[in-house]
């Protein structure tokens, strides 16, 4: 069953490693995958996305990914000027990296799931150029959160993507962030 994925942040913030991380957790669990970017005039900071595809069979599509499965939001603030929900099949959910539990987020009509990303990343010092590196924990919480991939899945896919002491900070960001995810169903 092909499942896709859309990632909303901003500049700077991972969105497009997300995709990766997503990508080869599934491919280490023997999936077919896709990850790729959405890039116009983006700058750091400026509103970004990238997506995922994940199956149990070879993907055939090419395009960007329009009616999304899940949608993954980095940014706390984004889904407020940016329509997150666009395309979303009914039975979808939004992973939000935010403080706010899932029914207090303003989101109506879809699954929400909630975790604080950015506490995490703050918490374990996980910073890049003074900024909370959230894409790790964000795909930590997307695992719970869809059981589309599994937790030691992710560890394992950001333990080869990043080695030592940066590895190890990451992962614990993702276990953390799949520990504190609220559901909102």
């Amino acid at each position: 069953m092909l499942k896709e994925i859309r990632i909303h942040g901003r500049g700077g913030q991972g969105s497009v490693t997300a995709a990766e991380l997503l990508a080869h957790a599934a491919f280490i669990e023997g999936k077919w995958v896709q990850a790729f970017p959405y890039f116009g005039a983006e700058r750091r900071g400026a509103p970004v996305k990238a997506f995922a595809r994940i199956s149990d069979e070879s993907i055939l599509v090419h395009s960007q990914v329009y009616n999304p499965d899940y949608v993954i939001v980095l940014d706390p603030l984004i889904y407020k000027t940016v329509d997150v929900t666009e395309g979303l099949k009914k039975s979808g959910i939004i992973i939000l990296n935010t403080t706010k539990n899932p029914t207090e987020t303003g989101i109506k009509n879809c699954k929400v799931a909630a975790v604080d990303a950015t506490g995490i990343a703050l918490e374990l010092n996980l910073l890049v150029a003074g900024s909370p590196v959230v894409n790790t924990s964000i795909i930590g919480a997307f695992a719970k959160a869809t059981g589309e991939v599994k937790l030691a899945s992710v560890v394992k896919a950001i333990k080869e993507t990043w080695s030592g002491a940066a590895g190890e900070k990451n992962a614990r960001a993702a276990e953390l962030a799949y520990d504190r995810l609220m559901k909102g169903w």
